[in-house]
């Protein structure tokens, strides 16, 4: 299994809305996110718009977010949040930094 981190940054004057939208995650996206292999999925949102996120998936992260694209909903939902990102306003799917594990306690 691989462990991903990654950051991404929200719009400072969208948190409210963006918390909301994932307090009430469409079932459909969520479902398609367990068929595409992301498994303790998790967003962290710092105050300034930072936002952290965690997934665990059995290929690694392209082959993770290649697996939502072929997955109907996932355009829907990315062209709903993609106001939501500070950036070039495409989807934020794409706009993922991931970052380097250095650690990790077993």
């Amino acid at each position: 299994m691989h462990r991903i981190g990654f950051t991404l940054k929200v719009r400072p004057d969208r948190l409210d809305e963006y918390r909301a939208r994932h307090a009430a995650v469409w079932p459909d996206m969520l479902d398609a996110l367990k068929r595409a292999g992301w498994h303790n999925y998790s967003l962290f949102l710092r105050e300034d718009g930072t936002l952290f996120g965690y997934v665990e998936t059995p290929d690694g992260l392209d082959a993770a977010r290649a697996a939502m694209a072929a997955e109907p909903v996932n355009a829907r939902w990315q062209a709903e949040m993609a106001p939501f990102f500070a950036g070039d306003g495409g989807p934020a799917d794409t706009m993922m930094a991931e970052l380097e594990e250095v650690f990790h306690l077993d």
